[in-house]
């Protein structure tokens, strides 16, 4: 007599477009946990400072942007101190551009992993942008230090809207989040397409108001520079630390639309082209 077995888990072959397994990230979700560990603890293994060189960076781009665009360019930061205005720039832009970079290698960075176990591909995309989390946080107590002190100097000077900034990083995040699978399913299958990432992120920062204020953008450009969702996030972000500056709601809800669409089709090519990516990463 044959004794019936109880499988836990099947793995049927993806058949349609809608076919995600979510389900299958929440029971994962212990992984998950694995994952930002093991990202965590590779960016600082081996190093003297840990988490500190975090802050070297930043503040290292901040002063020479400090010193080229604000002393020497003399271009204008909206009233807002040097130092607070492209530090509020670069924070959001480097957990972007860190959150893209590592989703959009999931499938080449990971290779060795999923071609020996089975578990949801989405599980590793979502750990990299949790374990990005940490360095936003260390990124962002040096910024909000930099508010303090020219807060108590008058400034400038915070508003409500603070409150509002956690759901600015879901949104930032969203964004390269779906960007970053978009182009880490096109580049299983055309490899020449990453070199393009470069040029794209290049584009990208200059087209954002990291460097300058949106109000010195030409009105005959302004529509454009609107095009980029990142825009209406920066200058809401500026303008919750600083209390200076504009920003537009119509711009935020942009940005938030932006966000839902480009990681749906994220989500559905990613799980597309998990069912056969080994064979041409």
């Amino acid at each position: 007599m044959v004794k019936e077995q109880n499988w836990t888990k099947i793995i049927t072959a993806k058949k349609s477009w809608w076919d995600v397994d979510l389900k299958g990230v929440l029971e994962y979700r212990d992984l998950i946990g694995v994952f930002v560990k093991r990202d965590i603890v590779s960016i600082y293994k081996q190093t003297v400072l840990g988490p500190v060189w975090f802050l070297f960076g930043p503040l290292f781009t901040v002063f020479t942007y400090t010193f080229a665009f604000s002393t020497i360019a003399q271009i204008p930061t909206d009233g807002i101190p040097a130092p607070v205005f492209y530090l509020a720039g670069t924070t959001l832009w480097n957990y972007f551009q860190s959150c893209f970079n590592g989703v959009s290698t999931t499938f080449r960075g990971n290779a060795n992993i999923f071609g020996k176990v089975y578990f949801p591909r989405l599980v590793t995309p979502i750990s990299m942008m949790i374990s990005n989390l940490m360095k936003l946080g260390i990124q962002l107590v040096v910024f909000a230090l930099f508010c303090i002190y020219y807060y108590f100097q008058g400034k400038v000077d915070m508003s409500l809207s603070l409150l509002f900034f956690p759901l600015i990083i879901i949104i930032l995040g969203g964004i390269a989040m779906g960007l970053g699978l978009i182009v880490s399913s096109v580049t299983t299958k055309y490899r020449d397409a990453s070199q393009l990432i470069g040029v794209f992120m290049m584009l990208l920062m200059y087209a954002s108001p990291i460097i300058y204020p949106s109000s010195s953008v030409p009105e005959l450009l302004k529509p454009y520079l609107m095009y980029n969702p990142i825009s209406p996030l920066i200058d809401f972000f500026r303008f919750s630390f600083t209390g200076a500056g504009s920003y537009s709601i119509y711009g935020l809800l942009y940005s938030f639309g932006f966000a839902i669409v480009v990681l749906f089709f994220g989500v559905l090519l990613f799980s597309r082209a998990e069912k056969d990516f080994m064979d041409t990463v």
